[in-house]
């Protein structure tokens, strides 16, 4: 399902913990880490996709997080013809994203990487909120910024969560 103008609909998903930490993980078989993220299948609503792909790629369940917040509008990039795959080529140039941040309410030992038979990751792990962007693929690493910037308004500072004050982080 690709629009007119050549954006095919996807959702893209961070991860945090209890410290806004957030999940990174590594593309099966690469040196390339990333969040989650996947197409909005025909009769999908946004959410229900994310939910989808956090299962499919993470292992997760609803009841394992919470949903902080979401991006207002769509967040594009453009995929570079080497990257684009023979019979996407012509009208595809890209995805357009809709992220979620979530907040993992479960264990580390919820994730699991094998929950379905294509996994994309062979490992994850924890990296401050802020990490520099350089092991994500060029291509994608504006909406990675956009999306954390925009979200970043959601998460709390941990430390006001255990005195009971709800502080925003800047």
């Amino acid at each position: 399902m690709i629009d007119r103008d050549g954006y095919r609909p996807n959702v893209g998903i961070i991860i945090c913990n209890r410290k806004n930490e957030v999940f990174w993980g590594k593309r099966v078989r690469q040196h390339a880490w990333q969040f989650p993220q996947g197409g909005i299948d025909a009769g999908e609503t946004p959410e229900t996709a994310m939910y989808r792909e956090l299962h499919e790629e993470v292992g997760l369940r609803p009841h394992h997080v919470e949903i902080l917040g979401r991006t207002r509008d769509w967040l594009r990039y453009d995929v570079p013809e080497q990257w684009l795959r023979r019979d996407w080529r012509g009208n595809y140039r890209g995805q357009k994203q809709i992220w979620f941040l979530l907040r993992l309410v479960g264990r580390d030992t919820d994730v699991q990487l094998r929950a379905s038979e294509k996994p994309e990751f062979d490992a994850w792990r924890w990296n401050e909120y802020w990490v520099p962007l350089d092991s994500v693929v060029q291509f994608k690493r504006e909406v990675y910024q956009l999306a954390l910037s925009e979200l970043a308004r959601f998460l709390r500072r941990p430390s006001a969560e255990k005195d009971g004050r709800a502080e925003v982080v800047r």
